[in-house]
């Protein structure tokens, strides 16, 4: 963030000297009009940010700190594919992947969006070919399960979108994804499969992603005891760089679908990474998946920063953690087939701005990104909702629901969202001890009897929340949903002034595993480890 010195720092702390001890039902008590004024809407998206304890003096504080960051500045660097990744020396452009074909986009002379298009025409013909059974396995059937092995951006956002749009798949085409070197996650998977019927994606920017390439040749072996070499051009796909890595594996030139350096894997899933979700709902759905992320785009790019949903919804997440004191924020999907979301967004937020330099190197002066965690809301309702509403740490949930189902179960729908809106509401106004009195002692209970259990039953409410809804879940509308978490990390890590697009931390024990791996197979020599490292691996030698 900003340096503590600052003066748009300096005014927030004031600020919140002056403010944190209000309390939200007060200030709704208040006003009438203030979920109207603290609620945006833009690219299909509703946000009510109206539950945090907030004034309009602090949005415009936050919004003049996050000018004062250059943040306006900053987001026109991104879109103009300027080399905002400073320490891999590379163009951040996701957006471009979502462009529509007649938009323009040069980076080193190259015409980039229709690249991205030519490389979606190819994803969209073989997709197309599978789905329809043009493209059968070696044994003349149709494609019946797609098995992508991948880890990371390149597992977790294909996960998410084919769980989240389900409504909308393939009929025929069962998807599994398999990221976890435990061989009991590819075990899982294969022993449900047919070999003739099933397509495998390796998906791998340069193939050689250890735990990726672990399950990869592991379920060639596996495909290889049942069917001919010749065979394996029809049953394995590469998303990769890496031809000559592909060719060698077995995959056919033709059967590999490129990306570019400047699409981390976090923000992959709009690129060839995506191809399970394309296969699952084909290219109509999926161009609308990216037509909703482009509509974000356009919104964050030029809606003025007070009406900005991606800058409200940082400027309130930086509010939270940085003045208010908020070590974590909770993820709460009131729908079932968003089950996922809250995981695909811990690694887009933590891994992007858990870092602890700025983009100068030197070391942060404040806290970056705090600790995303989460769950389907009814599901979290009867587990650690608890602690969220009197547990001693204050922690903001984002709550997200669609206003219609996609489903024809009468009642649910109103039941679901009758839990949303109520638990939003519990933890702002909470439930004071006169509250609680006057309840028991309409239930009868002896005087007693209430001052004992008056403590217990006390709920502190002021709460934070944040509200977004969509009419449906439905592919424009997910992909406006992640296009917004996406913007928001941007605007924040803009805030702590960290590089958010690379991921240094992730590679360390990479590197060390490697060595142990050599050490439990006994191919290396022993390295010089702590004692409690040399004492786990000589356990485990001892029972191999």
């Amino acid at each position: 963030m900003r340096a503590p010195s600052s003066s748009a720092v300096q005014a927030l702390q004031r600020h919140c000297q002056d403010t944190r001890q209000r309390q939200l039902r007060e200030l709704f008590a208040a006003d009438g009009r203030r979920f109207e004024k603290f609620s945006l809407e833009g690219a299909g998206l509703f946000l009510d940010y109206s539950k945090n304890l907030l004034d309009e003096h602090t949005v415009a504080l936050l919004t003049a700190l996050a000018k004062e960051a250059g943040l306006e500045q900053r987001r026109a660097a991104l879109f103009a594919g300027d080399r905002i990744n400073l320490t891999e020396r590379r163009a951040v452009l996701h957006t471009a992947l979502r462009m529509p074909r007649d938009a323009g986009l040069e980076l080193d002379g190259r015409e980039i969006v229709q690249e991205v298009h030519a490389v979606l025409d190819r994803m969209a013909a073989f997709a197309e070919q599978v789905r329809g059974g043009a493209r059968p396995g070696w044994e003349g059937q149709a494609i019946t399960d797609v098995v992508n092995i991948g880890i990371g951006g390149s597992f977790l956002g294909p996960k998410m979108g084919c769980e989240a749009l389900r409504p909308f798949v393939h009929p025929r085409l069962a998807m599994h994804f398999v990221s976890n070197v435990d061989g009991h996650d590819l075990d899982a998977v294969l022993s449900r499969v047919n070999p003739a019927t099933t397509l495998f994606i390796v998906a791998s920017k340069m193939f050689n992603t250890a735990e990726t390439m672990a399950n990869a040749h592991s379920a060639r072996t596996w495909f290889l005891r049942h069917a001919p070499a010749s065979a394996l051009p029809l049953h394995f796909v590469a998303v990769s760089t890496n031809a000559e890595a592909t060719k060698a594996f077995g995959i056919a030139p033709e059967n590999m679908f490129p990306f570019w350096d400047w699409v981390g894997g976090r923000y992959s899933v709009w690129s060839a990474i995506g191809l399970p979700l394309l296969l699952s709902i084909g290219i109509e759905r999926f161009r609308e998946f990216l037509a909703g992320a482009h509509e974000m785009d356009e919104h964050f790019r030029s809606a003025p920063l007070e009406r900005n949903l991606p800058a409200i919804l940082a400027l309130v997440g930086i509010w939270n953690r940085n003045f208010l004191g908020a070590a974590s924020v909770s993820i709460a999907p009131y729908h079932q087939d968003l089950r996922s979301f809250p995981g695909y967004l811990q690694q887009l937020e933590m891994e992007s701005n858990g870092k602890r330099v700025t983009r100068g190197g030197t070391p942060v002066e404040t806290a970056t990104c705090p600790v995303i965690w989460g769950d389907v809301g009814t599901n979290g309702q009867h587990a650690y909702f608890q602690l969220l509403h009197q547990g001693t740490d204050v922690v903001p949930v984002d709550f997200i629901a669609a206003l219609r189902p996609n489903h024809a179960l009468p009642g649910h729908h109103t039941l679901l969202l009758a839990n949303c809106f109520a638990q939003s509401e519990a933890f702002m106004r909470g439930k004071n001890a006169d509250e609680v009195r006057r309840d028991m002692q309409a239930q009868g209970l002896p005087d007693d009897e209430i001052e004992r259990l008056l403590p217990h039953r006390v709920f502190p409410g002021n709460r934070p929340s944040n509200t977004i809804l969509m009419h449906e879940l439905a592919p424009r509308t997910l992909g406006a949903l992640i296009a917004l978490y996406e913007h928001k990390v941007f605007v924040q890590g803009v805030i702590w002034d960290v590089n958010s697009f690379d991921q240094w931390g992730v590679e360390l024990g990479k590197v060390l595993a490697q060595t142990i791996a050599g050490e439990l197979t006994q191919q290396a020599d022993p390295a010089a480890h702590d004692s409690s490292t040399n004492g786990l691996i000589a356990r485990a030698k001892a029972a191999m």
